[in-house]
Formats: C-alpha cells, sequence, structure tokens
C-alpha cells in the first residue's frame, strides 16, 4: 500500500519517463473525492475507450457522460503518445472488482496473469479508491490499430508510477483482470505489457530504446568488410585482394602522411588563435 502520489509528483515521474504530457484544465483538482476516499493505491489499471478522435476523447473522460459523471481515469494516452491529464484523486474508472485479484497486486504474488476475478463492476470491491487509472484511445474492437508511439507511452506511463512507488511490473493489470464483465484493453495482452515495463524498469527512466543504434545488426564481418575492402586499408595477410586489387602499401602510406600533413596544420592554427587570444587579454589587462 502507499499514499498515491502528488500532481505535481506523477507529472515530473511521467516527464522524468519521457512522458509527453498535456495538463487539461484544472485537472489537478478536478475528481470524485466527494463520493468516496482515494487511497492507499495499490497499482495500476490501464483500459481502453471505445472511442475515436482524441479531442472528442478527452473531452469524454474528463466531463463523463449523463450515467457516469466525470474524470473517467487520471489521465487518457491518446493514438500519438501524448498523454493528457484529466483528473487527480478519485475517478470513475475501475468500478468494483474481483477482491482476490486486489490481494495478488497488493502482494505482486500472481503469475503471468492474476486469477480470472470472479466478481465484477456492481459486486466487487472499490477499484476508484485503489487503482490510478489510465484511458487509452481505441475502439476496443481488436481491429483498431495499436500505433507504436502509443504503446510506448502506455509502457512508460506503467513504469513511472513502478518506479515512483517502487512497484514491480505485477502492479499493473488490466480492467478485464479486475472485472469479470469488463475485456479492456483489447489488442495487446496485459502479459506482454507487463513484460515490457519489467524490461524497462531494468534501465533509468531515461532509458529510450527507440533511439537508433548506429551499431545495431552491424556483424564482426561487417566491420571486416567496411574496413579491409569499402576503405581499401591493408588486409591481414599484407598484400592485395580479389575485392581490393588495386591494394598497394605505399597508397596507404600516402594517406597516413596526408592524415599527418593536416593534422599538423590545423594545430599550426590553433597555436595562432592561442596566440591572438594571449595578445588580447593582456591588451585589456593594460587597459589598451
Amino acid at each position: 500500500m502507499a499514499a498515491s502520489l502528488t500532481a505535481s509528483e506523477v507529472i515530473a515521474a511521467l516527464r522524468a519517463e519521457g512522458v509527453r504530457v498535456v495538463e487539461v484544465g484544472n485537472w489537478r483538482t478536478h475528481n470524485r473525492n466527494s463520493k468516496g476516499p482515494w487511497g492507499p493505491v495499490n497499482g495500476s489499471i490501464v483500459h481502453h475507450t471505445v472511442t475515436k478522435g482524441t479531442a472528442a476523447t478527452v473531452a469524454m473522460v474528463r466531463d463523463g457522460y449523463a450515467s457516469l459523471p466525470g474524470p473517467l481515469c487520471h489521465g487518457m494516452i491518446a493514438k500519438d503518445g501524448r498523454v493528457h491529464m484529466v483528473g487527480w484523486g478519485r475517478t470513475n474508472h475501475a468500478g468494483g472488482g474481483d477482491p482476490r485479484v486486489l490481494d495478488q497486486v497488493i502482494a505482486e504474488s500472481y503469475g503471468t496473469r492474476p486469477t480470472p476475478p470472479t466478481k465484477g463492476n456492481a459486486n466487487g470491491v472499490d477499484g476508484n479508491a485503489r487503482f490510478y487509472g489510465w484511458e487509452c484511445e481505441n475502439l476496443g474492437d481488436g481491429k483498431d490499430p495499436w500505433p507504436k508511439a502509443q504503446y510506448d507511452a502506455i509502457v512508460r506511463v506503467q513504469a513511472a508510477l513502478c518506479r515512483t512507488h517502487g512497484w514491480s511490473a505485477k502492479s499493473v493489470i488490466g480492467h478485464l483482470e479486475w472485472s469479470n464483465d469488463k475485456v479492456d484493453p483489447r489488442g495487446f495482452t496485459m502479459s506482454k505489457l507487463r513484460s515490457d515495463v519489467a524490461e524497462r524498469l531494468k534501465h533509468p527512466a531515461s532509458w529510450n530504446p527507440n533511439e537508433e543504434d548506429p551499431m545495431a545488426g552491424i556483424t564482426k564481418r561487417d566491420i571486416f568488410d567496411a574496413v579491409w575492402k569499402t576503405d581499401a586499408m591493408t588486409p591481414p595477410e599484407g598484400r592485395a585482394t580479389p575485392e581490393n586489387p588495386t591494394w598497394a602499401p605505399e597508397s596507404v602510406l600516402r594517406d597516413a602522411a596526408s592524415y599527418a600533413t593536416r593534422a599538423e596544420a590545423a594545430a599550426v592554427r590553433v597555436e595562432a588563435a592561442a596566440a591572438r587570444i594571449e595578445a588580447a587579454v593582456t591588451r585589456l589587462a593594460d587597459g589598451s
């Protein structure tokens, strides 16, 4: 169990994890605290919205609708990966759920997924008091795609919460794992999401696996070919090869001499620049 993060703390945690955050209106004080407790928190629940269009979805999860007042989550993760913060405190996102699942989340004691819930939204324990909630823009039909930017943001959001609270990825569940009358999120498995969150938690919050590694996919043979063939350097045997028949020892020596000459000229230029700077400093000191 843990006290919930403050609005400032969660924003700091999300941004440290590389999440692009959009703060919507008075989200820091927009909540349902007057209707029940908020905390202690034990985990985070991932949902899908069954909507299309970011602006309309943000409005819906912030304001709710006739039978369910907003906010309906803490943040809405859009298709482009931006996280729109719409409320902080108690929100109408989880509803009732299985107390056995809550116990497993608190203890982080289950395998790849919690015991299938037997209680639903109407007869379970109050999840709105015990979980952070994240709605994700998706039709939930199993066909609407989950863009890479969006899925990456879902992973980062959950990792940010787990990292800050000291939780493992097993503190993250799907709505379908909380209540037996829910199917969300649909389109990826929670075991896969937890695996990706766990991998992220092995690295610093600043880790960015999407940055292209300049050495990714390059083998020792690729390096050999680049050095000995493409760059026409001396082969290990000290002689020409079929791939580089024009190689000659003197060509390498000429290249080396050329590099040395250019380096010497650069050193002279640096020395001259240093002398000019020293002279200018002397003039300033003399008041001239």
